[in-house]
């Protein structure tokens, strides 16, 4: 087939109109825009909430059986197949791909607002609300969040490197329920509401760390981080850095980027560990863990259902932020998902689906425990207030504050601007891939570099186009415009579970006899080294 003959175009012309019919209302008429997307978002927390937290539940315990069941032991690859990148590389593609730059900046603060604003009607400031403040950001980037990343990532994963099906697209995993339907209009609005989540959860994440980035840059050097040049010059650093990356692979770009930014991480978070508050540090994050094992359901279903009923406040706690958290993860779940299956042959499905939650969330785990335990530790001691600079200014000036207090402080903001830069552009060089790859037929290899290109400069001018010409404020609105748009996602990813167990089901018997044929080649040739090796006169 001729170059280029493997192209999606449908696909591919339809995301960009999707995408246009969306950024151009949002340049020309953003207050009307605004009112729309805002009402709509309303809508989706507030009356779809008991959907959101019933299906990050769901697929938790889908996962967990899928892992310890019959199914687990199941290699994702041909039975000789080894994994094709060592344990440590694979942790860090996936942990890099799915959080970003934005564990950075919710790692280090979202305690401050958990602090003032505690969930479960708590007294602000109490006790148990610096308990909660302490462990919320961990439930909220914890296990459900990675199990709902790794839910699209078997489907693919089977379908690659088992069935040798070279297609990586969402609505090719959703076959087995959908049959014909998977090439028709159906298939073509489930990969088009992917890209535009993945667009939109690409404006989210510019939108949290460029001007962290800015405000890390202005304190080294005194340049106003509000300045429009400044933040248009790091979009444009991070867009060179990951284009180049995507443009040569996954080998020789995205896991090398991906290693160099978990170096840089260990170093970031060993510093703040050892001339940080270390006892204070190690306690708070262990007691966090165990309240988290002790509400672990509660928080994963509260809703405030009695609020402004009786007397009751109606904080919007939940609205605000898990049922926030588990529509953006459901965003971006099938972008990671997919370059999770992508990475992973070679691996059971137990071993894709432990070793991402338990990475994933050990990950996140040192980000809130060390960047957010000692900010908490500056507020409770007295030594600084943290919660002052984030009302008065804003919260990337209270994250620079936070590390303006440690020794050296320069030295760990050059790093931890550094690593905010590489987590944003092994995000984006992670999510051009899999696009490239979704707007393609076929991937023979790797997606066409001219797509992958394309995909990585569309991630990031766009939401250049609006911090240009409309301020962050089109940014914010691009981001609640994706999490509106995953609400169908909740149906695609119950057709997803679904799709998955048929495929195994009527797969299983083939799977067990490649699984015995393995096992006695196996044992043949133990038998066979075995006689050579007693024959030592030989």
């Amino acid at each position: 087939m001729k170059k280029y003959q493997l192209m999606d175009w449908p696909t591919f012309i339809l995301a960009l109109i999707v995408l246009l019919a969306v950024v151009l209302p949002l340049i020309l008429f953003q207050e009307a825009s605004s009112e729309i997307i805002m009402d709509l978002n309303g809508f989706v927390t507030n009356q779809l909430g008991t959907a959101y937290l019933a299906i990050g539940l769901v697929i938790f315990i889908y996962c967990l059986y899928l892992a310890f069941g019959k199914y687990g032991g199941i290699k994702l690859g041909h039975s000789e197949d080894k994994p094709e990148f060592n344990t440590l590389s694979w942790a860090a593609m996936l942990f890099c791909a799915g959080i970003g730059s934005s564990i950075l900046y919710w790692g280090i603060i979202e305690w401050a607002y958990y602090y003032d604003s505690p969930p479960f009607h708590i007294s602000p400031r109490s006790e148990e609300a610096i308990n909660y403040a302490a462990s919320y950001g961990i439930f909220h980037w914890g296990p459900l969040a990675w199990s709902i990343y790794v839910l699209p990532a078997l489907p693919i994963a089977y379908a690659l490197f088992i069935k040798n099906e070279n297609i990586i697209r969402i609505s090719h995993a959703c076959r087995p329920l959908l049959g014909k339907h998977t090439d028709s209009w159906i298939g073509k609005i489930i990969d088009v509401l992917f890209i535009f989540g993945l667009l939109g959860g690409a404006g989210t994440t510019l939108g949290l760390a460029t001007p962290m980035i800015a405000e890390g840059v202005s304190v080294l050097t005194g340049v106003n981080s509000e300045a429009l040049w400044l933040r248009i010059l790091i979009l444009l650093l991070s867009t060179i850095i990951f284009a180049f990356s995507s443009y040569t692979g996954i080998k020789n770009g995205i896991k090398k980027l991906s290693d160099i930014n978990i170096w840089l991480t260990f170093l970031l978070l060993a510093f703040v560990f050892i001339v940080g508050p270390t006892v204070f540090i190690m306690e708070t994050t262990l007691s966090s863990l165990g309240l988290i094992f002790r509400d672990f359901f509660r928080m994963a279903t509260w809703l405030e259902p009695f609020g402004g009923y009786n007397g009751i406040e109606e904080t919007k706690f939940p609205q605000s932020w898990t049922v926030f958290y588990w529509a953006w993860w459901l965003v971006y779940s099938p972008f990671v998902g997919l370059f999770i299956a992508r990475i992973s042959k070679g691996r059971t499905i137990k071993e894709v689906i432990l070793g991402t939650i338990i990475y994933g969330t050990l990950g996140c785990t040192l980000f809130f425990g060390i960047l957010g335990n000692f900010g908490l530790w500056l507020e409770l001691s007295g030594t600084f207030s943290v919660t002052e600079v984030l009302k008065e200014q804003s919260g990337p000036a209270a994250i620079m504050s936070i590390l303006s207090q440690l020794p050296m402080s320069n030295i760990a903001i050059i790093i931890f601007v550094l690593t905010a830069i590489i987590y944003l552009s092994t995000t984006f060089d992670s999510g051009s891939y899999i696009l490239a790859g979704a707007t393609q037929k076929k991937v023979d290899g790797e997606p066409y570099r001219f797509n992958r290109l394309f995909w990585a400069f569309a991630l990031s001018f766009i939401p250049l186009a609006l911090l240009i010409i409309s301020g962050n404020d089109s940014l914010t609105l691009l981001q609640t415009a994706s999490i509106v748009s995953g609400a169908p996602l909740i149906v695609i990813f119950i057709i997803l579970m679904i799709s998955f167990m048929k495929t195994l089901s009527s797969d299983r018997i083939k799977l067990e006899e490649r699984s015995r044929l393995f096992k006695e080649k196996e044992r043949k040739t133990l038998s066979i080294r075995y006689a050579k090796d007693d024959r030592w006169w030989e």
